[in-house]
């Protein structure tokens, strides 16, 4: 099953929901920065939720950041998205190796990524980007989005994500649902929403039954007159490229650019969303240099 996430209402479109499955994006995401499985988890959750709520987005420059400071070992996490289903991020402590919880043996995201703020930036092209943050109420993520939803944005949601790991650390499920009450939703739909989400398990245990988003939000929203309205591909993507990484380095100022370039070796600029290096030897760095002065 192809990465995709689907677009839904239900209840005379006073419930708006996503559902995601990610498995390929989030493998892309642990191939490129050798993740270890605490932090595939943690990054895949991030980089699932990022990837939907992007899609909220509406012009084609716009951008969904999402940050998560900790003060557990993993550090924390940043993951940007756009508006046609395209995610990327990284872990800052890509590397945590930690037991699994003794409750119920699973991967400990909690504990790698502890206590902290969550950071939610929407950056649409004005003079200053919408910067919403909350403190982290659990550091599973999932939870997390759900509390900021209602703090910061007001809006009665339910957010579920999950990673599922093969034994040999590659990725085998990702993915995940938002379903948001709209203003104005009857007291009814919220009951009926709250009564399926009781009773249902975690995204993990639908992603091990091969459930697909469209199962997800079946389960969840059916008896509801669900309409499913959109499916969008989505993909870890990088934007990155050496002509980006020039103008970076132009922006750097003269005095930096003349003492690599007095140094006389090449230097190596690293994309942190997607782990590609990027190398200048001195003659680019001496095109660059008159580039600045021009």
């Amino acid at each position: 099953m192809s990465d995709h996430i689907i677009r839904a209402t239900a209840a005379d479109a006073f419930v708006r929901a996503f559902a995601a499955t990610t498995r390929d994006m989030v493998e892309d995401a642990r191939t490129a920065h050798n993740t270890s499985p605490v932090m595939t988890a943690a990054l895949g959750r991030l980089l699932t939720a990022g990837a939907m709520m992007g899609l909220n987005m509406k012009g084609e420059d716009d951008v969904l950041t999402l940050k998560i400071d900790g003060d557990g070992p993993g550090k924390g996490l940043v993951v940007t998205a756009d508006g046609s289903g395209h995610a990327k991020g990284y872990a800052v402590n890509p590397v945590v190796l930690l037991p699994a919880r003794a409750e119920d043996h699973k991967l400990d995201v909690k504990g790698a990524i502890g206590a902290g703020t969550l950071s939610v930036i929407m950056d649409t092209g004005l003079k200053e980007p919408y910067i919403g943050q909350t403190e982290l109420i659990s550091g599973e993520i999932a939870e997390d989005l759900t509390y900021y939803y209602a703090v910061s944005e007001q809006i009665p949601s339910s957010v579920g994500l999950g990673v599922l790991m093969n034994r040999d650390n590659t990725v085998k499920a990702a993915g995940g649902f938002i379903i948001q009450l709209m203003p104005g939703a009857p007291d009814d739909v919220m009951t009926r929403l709250e009564q399926r989400l009781a009773v249902m398990n975690s995204v993990t245990s639908f992603l091990e039954g091969g459930k697909t988003p469209e199962e997800m939000l079946d389960f969840l929203l059916g008896d509801m007159d669900l309409e499913i309205t959109d499916s969008i591909p989505c993909s870890f993507y990088c934007n990155c490229s050496k002509e980006k990484v020039s103008k970076a380095l132009i922006s750097v100022g003269r005095k930096d650019l003349t003492e690599m370039i007095n140094e006389g070796k090449p230097i190596t600029v690293n994309c942190h969303f997607c782990n590609k290096n990027y190398t200048f030897n001195t003659e680019e760095l001496k095109t660059l240099l008159t580039k600045s002065l021009s």
